[in-house]
């Protein structure tokens, strides 16, 4: 028990000083490198290098099928992962949590004298937690950034309303939007930014717009896509479709709030039976329970 408090005690005071050695010390010396033009003669590597490329060799000796890397591929674009190496970095994680899980679970069982009949099931549970908890984390990362675009959508509807009635076209109202949603909403204006590559590169706005329908995965953006390849095509006018458009979505947010409003009272019932009720019970019938078992009993008995 002692040799594993020290060794976390340990991991965590390393892991302390790297984040404010890479804080204070090796960033500004990379900063300043860049500002005098030093870091094209210095060969020296990023500490967190070294780390990164044992991470992508074990990626790329994993063997997967290439349906599921095409679907976790599509997963990673849509956290916002987009570099070359963000497969490879994923499955070598995989690979670490994998073998560092079950042998911290093994040095653990041996400090705290468990049995061997009770040792490998919890190895196995956590071999299993190390292969599906970078999946499920990514779950999370990719839900957490489709709520931070669709919280954010309604705003860049309306700066693109403003900007198309304005007299600017759809194209150049999507990058004015990009670039003033850059500080506030930085996942959606890369989304916008990434769409108004592909516009630049010889891509047709259609399919630009139905990609960054597909790549967001939310349901309003793809309604809004879709909105804005019809008008496109039947030559309808884009600041009233858009206005229109606005409308609706708070129309649908409205909606959705009084949903979850009239939710409430039900949500209400659990934390209300078996939180505060058992509370309740104990202050307004405790004393009268007190006094039976203390007075009326034994003069009954008496």
């Amino acid at each position: 028990m002692v040799l594993a408090i020290s060794v976390l005690l340990f991991i965590f005071i390393g892991s302390l000083l790297y984040f404010l050695g890479m804080r204070f010390w090796v960033s500004p010396q990379n900063v300043v490198q860049r500002v005098l033009g030093e870091a094209s003669d210095s060969k020296t590597k990023h500490p967190s290098l070294a780390f990164r490329e044992v991470l992508e060799k074990l990626g790329s000796y994993v063997p997967s099928n290439p349906t599921d890397l095409s679907q976790i591929q599509k997963r990673l674009y849509s956290a916002g992962f987009r570099l070359p190496s963000a497969l490879k970095l994923f499955l070598g994680l995989k690979v670490v949590a994998l073998i560092a899980l079950p042998t911290g679970m093994w040095m653990l069982c041996a400090q705290l004298g468990i049995g061997a009949d009770s040792s490998p099931l919890l190895m196995v549970l956590a071999a299993g937690l190390g292969y599906s908890g970078p999946n499920e984390v990514l779950k999370h990362l990719v839900k957490r950034r489709r709520k931070r675009i669709a919280r954010a959508l309604p705003n860049a509807l309306d700066l693109l309303v403003v900007c198309v009635e304005s007299g600017l076209g759809l194209d150049q109202a999507i990058v004015q939007v990009s670039r003033e949603m850059q500080n506030s909403y930085g996942d959606l204006s890369t989304e916008f930014a990434i769409t108004n590559l592909e516009m630049r590169h010889g891509k047709r706005r259609s399919e630009a717009l139905r990609n960054l329908g597909d790549r967001t995965g939310i349901d309003d953006m793809k309604k809004l896509c879709s909105t804005l390849i019809q008008a496109d095509r039947f030559g309808t006018s884009i600041g009233s479709t858009l206005r229109t458009h606005s409308e609706f979505m708070r129309m649908t947010a409205r909606q959705r709030a009084e949903e979850q409003a009239a939710k409430i009272g039900i949500k209400l019932v659990f934390p209300i039976f078996f939180c505060i009720l058992p509370s309740l019970f104990v202050v307004t019938v405790g004393p009268v329970i007190v006094r039976i078992f203390t007075e009326l009993i034994p003069m009954m008995s008496g």
